[in-house]
């Protein structure tokens, strides 16, 4: 079906117009946050927010009242799940995942790299990226909550307190 009606047409300009700024509207209100990397949690009202767009754009059957409650109920579920999990941290595990320790001391951990399914191609892909040459001049390598690898090069460790609170495994 290639045209309906110039009223359908009309809908979906108007409608979308007014979702389109109501969704811009609903995410500057939300903060940083909803815009920032995505962890798992984040990428699911993402995906919610852009779903719930096309149906108000293409569904004549959902209103732009219905579509506002909708964008205001994830951001405010959002606002609600981020608040708890600051001020609630055995929460924040349960909605997003620690950061992984994937290599230490220029030594991969194969055990962790398996459990978080990534190779050691990727892992030196975020070596290189870093502008290193050697995994030996690499301190660690950290899979983020992100699913982004951090690289701390081995001359810039310190004490190495940054990695507090990073999930730890045996090398294999």
């Amino acid at each position: 079906m290639w045209f309906d009606t110039w009223s359908d047409i009309v809908r979906i300009l108007a409608v979308g117009a007014a979702a389109y700024l109501t969704l811009i509207l609903v995410l500057r209100l939300t903060g940083k946050r909803t815009l920032s990397k995505l962890n798992a949690f984040d990428l699911i009202v993402s995906v919610a927010l852009g779903s719930t767009l096309a149906t108000i754009l293409l569904s004549s059957d959902v209103s732009w009242a219905e579509g506002f409650t909708a964008f205001a109920l994830l951001a405010v579920l959002q606002l609600v799940i981020t608040w708890t999990s600051t001020r609630a941290p055995s929460t924040r595990s349960v909605i997003t995942a620690k950061p992984t320790l994937l290599l230490r001391d220029g030594r991969p951990l194969e055990k962790a790299m398996h459990e978080e399914r990534v190779t050691l191609g990727e892992l030196r892909q975020a070596v290189r990226a870093s502008g290193s040459g050697d995994l030996a001049d690499v301190g660690a390598v950290v899979l983020e909550s992100d699913g982004s690898l951090s690289v701390i090069p081995a001359a810039k460790m310190g004490a190495a307190t940054a990695l507090d609170g990073v999930e730890t495994s045996r090398p294999a």
